[in-house]
């Protein structure tokens, strides 16, 4: 059963991300240690405790939609219920709505956990949050106060309606429709595809926040609103009223997160209602909802990011405890009597220790990212270095440990053997669930076009250029250190990057140059090298912060580990972005 790293999470968070230094500096206000570690030690409690017991049945029985109405797994609406009486969705909203007005780096670690115990459960408050945040950024004063209080309080759930079967990445190409009413109002006709917890019976009202586009809109993106269309209206003294013409036409049957209802919805079929069309309201301007609409991409990219985290965590922990009680053969020195476990054969503690590397350089780095966001509304005249830091860091920190995630569950069961290909174990759980994070919210290929395309260039480069200088000075101090666990750690770490620098003055150099196929041949190659590379530093800068926790020592171990393996791939990584174009075109006829 999953147990929280709460220790592992607030040395991150504090020591190697920056939420410590920023508490120093009052960046935070009152906000003390003590109550970051009472927040993450009940965060961590309610995840063992209350979610992860309930992940195997959300699994197994799924969400089920009968005779219209979509209900969750037993035990599951009482557990939501008790997950919003403790205020967990409202760590970081405002406080005069009723929220808590924490940092982000507190919120996404609590999510961490929660998604460690479930990822299908934690989707709920995931989508939630980036409503609740589009609705404070772009919404009017009149829909804030009818909406937000009941949203922050986990009264009532949101969801994100972009998808439509013909329109996935490219959301110009949705058909969703919007009329607009003498009232104000507007009425939305369409289907929508792949809306995450879309319908169920967990909260009292669902707030949808949906793109259409008004009949008189110019096409392509430039035409797109977005609409917050209730499941129930809302009367003026914030009781419910007539519900709206949505309904969910189906859920979708799906390799993982049975646990999380994934529907396709209906707008303004005349199912519900005196006239056809779900009433709406406009957030922000009409034709800008795209721009609206990525305060919440942003927010869920990030949230991803966390589930990627989360697993990496829970098959570690899984694979650990597994092959610690296994017996199987005679590892080379041991010395005990019979099997020795498998955790002592050489080839098994190698697969463990690249889980743990990946885990934590992965958590590092999402950390960071909400540490950007964090000092992004704080830093005063620094606002917009930090905007560019989490604007470069959101697309690796979708990617990197969404990716990671995959490939440490797939670890998970190799390291379990034949007992991890069944589902009695929950390996293979880890490993469904973890397939689709690289996929939603933007697919991994898509991050890191923005990466080389968006991101890269900030500043006109600078930026990109200051970080690496950044990364150079962790190195640098690795090789002033007297920790022995720390190896070649500092050799590799220069290596590496160098070749991260390569790379990117490369990238930079075709996107100046009009090369724009070199560049995006090389991009994801280029985005698991950046996630690397933050890996092996982020790992280097927790060895190096001398703890109070007396690891030090293991934690230079698990970065040498890392640097002298898992680096050892940006060498390859750099050629792959410099000279990768040239291959796929050649063999362009293959697909024929």
């Amino acid at each position: 059963m999953y147990k929280a790293p709460v220790d592992e999470i607030a040395f991150t968070l504090k020591h190697v991300a920056g939420l410590k230094r920023g508490m120093d500096e009052g960046l935070f206000g009152d906000l003390s240690e003590d109550v970051v570690d009472a927040v993450l030690a009940e965060a961590g409690r309610f995840a063992a405790e209350e979610i992860a017991p309930l992940g195997a049945i959300g699994d197994t029985q799924g969400a089920r939609l009968i005779e219209g109405q979509v209900s969750l797994a037993d035990g599951w609406r009482e557990l939501f219920h008790k997950w919003a009486e403790g205020g967990w969705n409202g760590l970081t909203a405002p406080e005069e709505f009723g929220g808590q007005g924490l940092p982000n780096m507190l919120n996404v670690a609590a999510l961490e956990m929660w998604n460690a115990g479930s990822m299908a459960f934690a989707l709920a408050p995931t989508l939630t949050m980036g409503a609740i945040e589009a609705l404070i950024a772009h919404g009017s004063e009149e829909l804030q106060d009818r909406y937000l209080a009941k949203m922050i309080s986990g009264e009532w759930s949101g969801t994100m309606n972009l998808t439509e079967p013909h329109a996935g990445s490219d959301v110009g190409a949705l058909n969703t429709r919007a009329e607009r009413r003498d009232d104000g109002t507007y009425r939305i006709f369409g289907q929508k595809i792949f809306i995450t917890w879309g319908e169920h019976d967990g909260t009292e009202n669902i707030v949808h926040f949906v793109l259409a586009r008004l009949t008189d809109a110019p096409a392509g993106t430039r035409g797109i609103s977005l609409f917050l269309v209730p499941k129930f209206l809302v009367n003026s003294d914030g009781s419910l009223g007539w519900r709206n013409d949505l309904h969910a036409h189906s859920i979708e049957h799906k390799l993982g997160i049975h646990g999380s209802p994934t529907c396709t919805m209906i707008y303004g079929d005349g199912r519900f209602g005196d006239e056809k069309g779900a009433v709406g309201y406009l957030v922000g301007e009409e034709n800008k909802g795209l721009a609206c609409m990525f305060t919440m991409m942003n927010n869920a990219r990030l949230a991803v990011g966390m589930q990627g985290v989360a697993i990496c965590e829970a098959a570690t922990q899984l694979a650990i405890a597994y092959a610690k009680e296994r017996t199987q053969g005679r590892a080379p020195g041991w010395t005990g009597s019979g099997m020795s476990p498998i955790i002592e054969h050489p080839d098994v503690a190698r697969m463990l220790l690249t889980m743990k590397a990946l885990a934590q350089g992965s958590r590092a780095i999402t950390y960071a990212c909400a540490h950007a966001i964090d000092m992004a509304h704080r830093a005063g005249e620094d606002v917009q270095h930090w905007q560019d830091r989490a604007a470069l860091l959101t697309p690796i920190a979708k990617s990197f440990p969404t990716d990671c995630g995959v490939d440490v569950a797939s670890l998970g069961i190799q390291v379990h053997g034949g007992m991890g290909y069944i589902e009695e174990t929950g390996a293979a759980r880890l490993l469904r669930d973890a397939r689709i994070a690289p996929i939603y919210e933007g697919t991994n290929g898509i991050q890191a076009i923005d990466l080389v395309m968006r991101k890269l260039p900030l500043s006109s480069g600078d930026h990109v250029r200051g970080f690496i200088a950044e990364l150079k000075e962790i190195a640098e101090e690795v090789h002033r250190s007297d920790l022995d666990g720390f190896g070649e750690t500092a050799k590799r770490l220069d290596i590496a990057l160098a070749d991260l620098g390569a790379a990117t003055e490369w990238l930079l150099a075709t996107q100046g140059e009009g090369r724009t196929v070199e560049a995006l041949a090389g991009a994801t190659p280029y985005q698991r090298m950046f996630g690397l590379v933050l890996t092996g530093c982020y790992l280097a800068k927790g060895g190096l912060a001398r703890g109070q926790d007396g690891k030090d020592e293991r934690r230079a171990a698990l970065c040498r580990f890392a640097a002298e393996n898992l680096l050892a791939e940006t060498a390859a990584l750099r050629d792959r972005v410099v000279k990768g174009a040239d291959s796929l075109e050649a063999a362009r006829s293959v697909l024929d």
